[in-house]
């Protein structure tokens, strides 16, 4: 099940909703918004709800050993080695197989293990869970159904944001829905659904059509176009789905930090990443990066310690070569920016640093989308070869860039540049916000009327 499904839209979410404000007390509450978090998850993966509940369970027994333990720094290593463990044999199990056969030119079977739908998600969160208890008992939990509810929550189950539980825990126990409250909430997740269905979902259909093209068929045309619209896709979509998860929380009185903030008006790889895909970043940070020594040893040692996290980032996100490659192609940048060597402290504001910045960004994620590494290449020659343009090609061309597509790009560079915020301050100042509410309907009306007529389209990061 996903948002911007039939299913989710018009009976999940309104039963959910009703009931929720039905059911009397705090602690009915959350035992509804756990059974409904449950078969949520079911809806997708029945067979793998047995290991979300493992995972929990787990996670939450460690807490319980972590509170009170001695040697409490072995509780946590077998925590780690299980929340890894489980990761690794249903994500990276077949990855490792098929990379043993290359290079030792044998032929062991792959498993054909199904990813579970979130596991990096929530295994994340379960990692932050034990490893926070261990620096501060205090914040671990007595109360299975806290952590499950924590852990398993529909809103930020299957793609984030990734939550730590001390940003939460106080409104499992207290919190309240106000009218406004549960208004704001409804819109910001409008507004990630028509980031969506909208944006993503047609920047997305001209990125599958180029990318689906033999190498003949494409020219340096094609190339950067599909190099452009994947950069509007990606963040279109993972941003609208953060967009829905922030809402949706807000709708059940919880509150989740922020997870973008328009990374594409930044002026350097380190600034990209501290505004995309902020909890990911942050939990990098705070348990791997600063437990390896962060940047109090040196440069040389910060700049090893930054390429470990950028390896890691990109392994996290797939079980393939052009993830780990995405990964080290940011890191190796970050590296440089950090030494100075790419002096981008000069370039800031100029608008040099913003294109310098665009054009690594765009470049890594035609790595990042390519389905191995030949492709990527193929790419990456179209993209910087300049080719006679065929009849064909040019045809092909004008059938992907429609009158709706070139509008559609366009309110994606308008949405991606920080335009819409300033919009609204200026509103808000003139005592306009309602507005913005009647906007939201318009733009609800217009994601309904694309949902019944497109065909089934996940999002990006499902299969992370």
């Amino acid at each position: 099940m996903v948002f911007s499904s039939a299913i989710f839209l018009y009976w999940f979410l309104p039963i959910t909703f009703l009931l929720y404000h039905i059911v009397p007390g705090k602690k009915s509450k959350n035992i509804l918004l756990v059974i409904a978090s449950l078969v949520f998850y079911a809806f997708g993966q029945l067979q793998y709800l047995p290991l979300l509940l493992f995972s929990v369970l787990c996670n939450y027994v460690f807490g319980r050993l972590l509170k009170n333990a001695k040697k409490r720094k072995i509780i946590l290593t077998f925590a780690l080695l299980i929340n890894i463990g489980i990761l690794c044999l249903f994500k990276y199990t077949d990855f490792l197989i098929t990379s043993l056969n290359q290079i030792c030119s044998v032929a062991i079977p792959t498993t054909g293990i199904v990813l579970p739908i979130g596991i990096s998600f929530f295994t994340f969160q379960g990692i932050s869970y034990v490893m926070d208890v261990y620096r501060n008992p205090e914040e671990g939990s007595t109360d299975f159904f806290k952590v499950l509810l924590y852990i398993s929550f529909f809103p930020q189950l299957i793609a984030g944001p990734i939550i730590k539980y001390h940003d939460i825990s106080e409104e499992i126990d207290n919190r309240v829905c106000t009218l406004q409250q549960t208004a704001e909430g409804f819109r910001r997740f409008i507004i990630g659904l028509s980031k969506k269905l909208l944006l993503s979902n047609t920047a997305g259909f001209v990125v599958d059509s180029v990318f689906a093209l033999q190498e003949a068929q494409i020219d340096i045309r094609l190339a950067w176009l599909g190099a452009i619209c994947y950069v509007f896709q990606i963040y279109f979509d993972f941003s609208g789905y953060s967009d829905m998860a922030i809402g949706l929380g807000k709708v059940f009185g919880f509150h989740f930090k922020e997870n973008f903030n328009y990374p594409y008006t930044a002026d350097s790889i380190k600034e990209f990443w501290r505004r995309w895909h902020i909890s990911l970043s942050s939990w990098f940070r705070d348990y791997l990066y600063i437990p390896l020594g962060g940047n109090r040893f040196g440069t040389v040692r910060t700049g090893m310690n930054k390429l470990i996290v950028f390896f890691a980032t990109g392994f996290w996100h797939g079980a393939n070569v052009t993830f780990i490659l995405w990964g080290l192609f940011h890191g190796l940048f970050s590296v440089l920016e950090q030494a100075n060597i790419i002096p981008v402290e000069k370039m800031r504001g100029k608008g040099i640093g913003h294109i310098y910045t665009m054009f690594l960004v765009t470049i890594g994620f035609v790595l990042f989308r390519s389905e191995n590494l030949t492709q990527a290449m193929m790419m990456f020659t179209k993209m910087f070869t300049f080719s006679p343009f065929l009849l064909e090609n040019t045809i092909f061309l004008k059938e992907l860039l429609s009158p709706y597509t070139i509008f559609i790009l366009f309110l994606c560079v308008i949405g991606s540049l920080g335009i819409v915020p300033k919009l609204n301050k200026i509103t808000e100042k003139k005592g306009v916000e309602w507005g913005s509410y009647i906007f939201a309907i318009i733009l609800f009306v217009f994601s309904v009327i694309d949902l019944s007529a497109s065909t089934f389209n996940p999002f990006i990061y499902f299969q992370f």
